[in-house]
């Protein structure tokens, strides 16, 4: 692999790997604030929604304090599985996933609540339990919504910067993601390499605005 073509691999790789990690929580944060009153939901929402307005670098710093090597997380899993996170592959992927899972919650979250309350009820009186209610009943008919919630998750994954520059660095051939890449080429005056990073993103952008278009509530697919 070329050097030129590390921060694009690295960047869909853990954009992936992201996405796959907040969809299990995502949709069942979704789903409880959808469908399950609660003691404090207010502040589970405000949580969820914490990371989606509080500035990248705060969540960053939140991430270093919480997992760097001196945090009570970080030690814990360097003394139990010898695992380091911080300035690593892997917290380039934590700090894209936390940012990542507000918008999938709140995507999903729509979706959930248009699912007819009276077709879930039907479903309960032919002895559907709670699993097979979702998987069967809910799940198929919010899909469109999921899809869409999901794929805005992996592009917001995609784009992370400032937790990311906070928590992982950039590190060449280790943690330099295409937009740390393209600050990093900035800086250095060189602008073909941004030009061309700047490219990539505006083109898988694009591609992800128009399918989560065409999955969005509401919207026809033809």
């Amino acid at each position: 692999m070329t050097e030129a073509m590390f921060p694009l691999s690295l960047s869909l790789r853990t954009a992936t790997l992201a996405t796959l990690l907040v969809i299990p929580p995502g949709l069942l944060l979704a789903w409880l604030q959808a469908r399950r009153p609660y003691p404090f939901r207010a502040v589970v929402d405000a949580l969820v929604l914490l990371p989606l307005v509080l500035p990248p670098s705060v969540v960053g710093y939140l991430l270093v304090v919480l997992f760097g090597r001196r945090g009570p997380l970080g030690m814990w899993l360097e003394s139990t599985l010898e695992l380091r996170l911080i300035f690593s592959p892997g917290a380039v992927v934590l700090a894209a996933a936390v940012v990542a899972l507000p918008l999938l919650v709140k995507t999903a979250q729509p979706a959930l609540e248009s699912v007819p309350l009276e077709l879930e009820h039907v479903a309960r009186t032919l002895g559907l339990g709670p699993w097979a209610l979702f998987f069967r009943v809910t799940l198929p008919v919010a899909w469109p919504g999921i899809v869409a919630a999901i794929v805005l998750a992996f592009a917001r994954a995609l784009g992370e910067f400032g937790a990311t520059l906070m928590f992982a660095g950039n590190i060449p051939g280790r943690t330099n993601t295409m937009p740390l890449e393209i600050f990093s080429a900035y800086q250095q005056g060189d602008g073909d390499r941004a030009a061309l990073y700047v490219a990539i993103l505006v083109l898988l952008s694009c591609a992800v605005v128009f399918v989560a278009a065409r999955f969005s509530p509401g919207t026809r697919l033809r």
